[in-house]
């Protein structure tokens, strides 16, 4: 069984724009992370345009299934400010800066730092939205969900 930090950032891919990069790597990710296969197989066999608008539906155009960890606790406030400069605190702490494109709460970095360090912080201190997002996802009926199940059953229970 492949390791976590092997799955996060499978998960991470998984989560970002489906490009002609993502299906080039789809393989590659069916090997490595075998708990995100339901999802890989979607993909694989879902033609790369309906899965682009498919992606776009889901995380572009709903709220209810935002990949910012801190917006749905935060929403757009100062205290959504203070929790973006935590996240990139501590990627500096551990040596990274944030240069993405995306804010640095987007899950799929936030997985990629986690696959990096091993550092689970960020994911255990967002559980309870990344439950939410996981339950809202499943409602929705999308294979993404499956994504977020893979992710959840990783995280130590408490706190």
């Amino acid at each position: 069984m492949p390791s976590d930090a092997v799955l996060y950032q499978a998960a991470a891919l998984c989560l970002t724009y489906p490009d002609d990069d993502f299906r080039a790597r789809l393989p590659l990710l069916r090997e490595a992370a075998p708990q995100l296969r339901e999802f890989v197989d979607h993909a694989a066999l879902t033609p790369a345009r309906d899965l682009a608008a498919h992606y776009v539906e889901v995380f572009d155009s709903e709220n209810r299934h935002s990949l910012y960890l801190s917006r749905r606790h935060d929403d757009d406030t100062r205290r959504r400010g203070r929790s973006l400069a935590h996240f990139k605190d501590l990627y500096r702490a551990h040596g990274l800066e944030f240069t993405g494109e995306e804010l640095p709460d987007f899950l799929p970095a936030v997985l990629e730092f986690t696959s990096r360090t091993g550092d689970l912080d960020l994911l255990a201190e967002h559980r309870t939205a990344l439950a939410q997002l996981r339950s809202r996802l499943a409602e929705f009926g999308t294979p993404y969900a499956s994504v977020l199940d893979a992710v959840c059953a990783t995280l130590p229970t408490g706190s």
